[in-house]
């Protein structure tokens, strides 16, 4: 990231805890590639502090926040939107928008049976962009039943546990990063695996021309991230 000065535009990311996250690095990368006066900075958000802190975007001049854990549905509340889950704010005339590109990385992949694991935000949005998807989470359906699905989508947080075996014929969007078992289960069976960091640049790419305007570079983006080409 470069100078931030007077005439810098900013935007951020809400979350809490304020653990690390790759998205400053792809974001920043991208500004310095266009040459343009921008920085993405974390913006660590307790959630009871969350409808001041997207009242406090539009008074100090932000252009835009992402939003994460465990903010997305919460955030519906506190700005101008249809969407049931929002991962993007964009700032205009003082007024708060808010967005998801979540899902984003669907374009171009099979999606005639899918299925998504998981309740949650991440979950939400792409229940919206998926909406003939079966749903399956621990607190309502379990276990997951995904043997004539096209494509599954992993967006719980679970690392560790193996939650569906996928074949060859199947595609698994993975959303945590690093892989998780369940991707690395999934690869060794010869599925399609879209993991997590794919799905941050897709969704990154998205919110990027959501709040510029412009092309984003993806391919620097992508290098940020340390994604082969």
């Amino acid at each position: 990231m470069g100078e931030i000065s007077g005439t810098t535009t900013l935007v951020g990311l809400l979350r809490w805890p304020g653990k690390h996250s790759l998205s400053p690095r792809m974001h920043n990368a991208a500004f310095a590639a266009l040459g343009i006066d921008w920085a993405y900075v974390p913006l660590p958000t307790p959630p009871d502090r969350l409808e001041e802190a997207v009242r406090g975007l539009a008074a100090l001049g932000f252009a835009g926040a992402n939003v994460t854990t465990p903010h997305k549905l919460a955030v519906t509340a506190f700005c101008e939107t249809e969407a049931p889950s929002v991962n993007t704010l964009v700032v205009r005339d003082g007024r708060v928008a808010g967005w998801t590109t979540d899902a984003a990385i669907l374009d171009g992949l099979p999606q005639q049976r899918p299925v998504v694991i998981g309740d949650g935000g991440v979950a939400t949005a792409f229940m919206q962009a998926l909406p003939h998807a079966r749903q399956f989470a621990r607190r309502t359906t379990w276990p997951p039943l995904v043997a004539d699905a096209d494509l599954v989508v992993n967006a719980t947080s679970e690392r560790d546990a193996v939650l569906v075996e996928l074949g060859a014929d199947q595609t698994l969007v993975d959303l945590p990063y690093p892989e998780t078992a369940t991707g690395a289960a999934a690869r060794r069976a010869g599925a399609v695996v879209v993991d997590g960091l794919e799905v941050l640049l897709a969704q990154g790419v998205a919110a990027f021309e959501l709040w510029t305007g412009v092309a984003a570079p993806v391919e620097v983006m992508r290098d940020a991230l340390g994604l082969p080409e």
